[in-house]
């Protein structure tokens, strides 16, 4: 009997090793979604203030304007993949644990368990698998949004590095004075 306990114990478990995995990929999950949110927050706000009289002023606030309306659109596909992923692991912890629960209710009856929890555990398998899938392409897009955010800081670096670059002089080799900074004002905006 002993024996007997034992196998269905173990049998219960590994279905258990899954359901881990499932939690810690949820908990990742939930956190990215907020993250994602937030983003959406923050450039709703940034968007907002581009289109404001002070705003406008910025230095390429147009360009920035339009990064954050190409932005959106993948932000809300992004929390889309998210929330699927989310649904996709609850679905297949739901199973798992319907697997132990057969396995063992299977065996304090003492009857044969039969196909059904293996059916149940290849489904939340398979239900694990596509959520994996979903955050693959949620970290594409998120990759794909951080190397346009990464390009438009380049060419805002750019901007400023054109408009310090004559800031201080060459120094005179013979006057051996230290450089005068040129007004900034006296510069004209981009």
């Amino acid at each position: 009997m002993a024996e007997t306990s034992l196998g269905v114990l173990s049998a219960m478990i590994t279905p258990a090793v899954l359901i881990s995995g499932a939690g810690t990929l949820l908990m990742s999950t939930s956190m990215r979604v907020g993250r994602a949110t937030d983003r959406v927050r923050h450039l709703t706000a940034r968007f907002r203030f581009l289109v404001s009289a002070e705003g406008q002023q910025e230095p390429r606030a147009r360009q920035e304007k339009q990064m954050i309306v190409r932005q959106l659109p993948r932000l809300a596909r992004r929390t889309r993949l998210l929330v699927r992923a989310m649904t996709a692991l609850y679905v297949a912890v739901a199973l798992l644990v319907l697997t132990s629960i057969l396995i063992g209710g299977a065996s304090l009856l003492g009857e044969l368990s039969g196909v059904l929890p293996v059916l149940l555990a290849v489904a939340g398998s398979a239900s694990l698998a596509y959520a994996a899938l979903l955050l693959s392409f949620e970290t594409r897009l998120s990759a794909r949004t951080t190397r346009e955010e990464m390009d438009f800081l380049v060419g805002l670096g750019e901007h400023y590095s054109a408009l310090y670059d004559d800031t201080y002089p060459d120094l005179d080799s013979d006057a051996g004075t230290a450089p005068v900074p040129v007004s900034p004002a006296s510069k004209p905006r981009l």
